[in-house]
């Protein structure tokens, strides 16, 4: 069986080294044999806000109906954007804060602070650019971004393992390594897109 993958575009820029990075990361998943779909959220038409209180009472657009039915479709989530200020885009979070609702990707216990995760079963790649170098992020800004949308956004609706790749500092770099770093997302895609469900669930 081949594997099911779904890249979300997290970037609003169609002409963004993280789209060019989306795409060749599902050119190399399907030339692998996976099953891909991908969501470009600069593309989408909805609102970002999740306006306070209005859990269940906000309709979801039809293009947030359409990413929730592919998420729960895919076996893999494959996640490229840019850190801004640290974290994701205003883009991106807002897609999430739409998207991963109660009742959806997580469901709170009546009378208990735990919690069920409705979307485990599902595993996460992260690409992520950032200006800073890799090394900067992680030991002096501490990586907010990635802890973030690992472990408070993923694993809390039970998306597990996530795979954080940084790749950066992009200010400063030359065509050859944009280049370089285009060819790993591919090489990732690749990787990832020749497993089987069976083989994914056993490492």
């Amino acid at each position: 069986m081949a594997q099911r993958i779904l890249v979300i575009l997290g970037h609003p820029a169609l002409n963004s080294l993280c789209a060019g990075m989306a795409t060749a990361y599902a050119e190399g998943a399907q030339a692998a044999g996976a099953e891909v779909r991908r969501l470009d959220l600069g593309s989408l038409h909805f609102d970002p806000l999740l306006h306070a209180g209005h859990y269940g009472e906000q309709p979801l657009e039809p293009d947030l109906l359409a990413a929730q039915a592919d998420i729960a479709w895919a076996e893999h989530l494959v996640w490229v954007y840019p850190i801004w200020w640290g974290a994701m885009p205003a883009l991106l979070k807002g897609f999430i804060d739409r998207v991963l609702l109660p009742g959806y990707a997580f469901k709170y216990r009546p009378g208990s602070s735990l919690w069920d995760k409705l979307l485990a079963g599902r595993s996460a790649e992260l690409l992520v650019t950032m200006d800073s170098p890799p090394w900067y992020f992680r030991w002096v800004s501490r990586m907010p971004g990635h802890h973030q949308m690992k472990k408070t956004i993923l694993e809390f609706c039970g998306i597990r393992p996530a795979k954080v790749h940084s790749f950066g500092p992009v200010r400063t770099a030359d065509a050859k390594r944009l280049q370089a770093w285009v060819a790993r997302a591919r090489a990732l895609g690749a990787r990832h897109g020749g497993r089987t469900p069976a083989t994914v669930a056993a490492s």
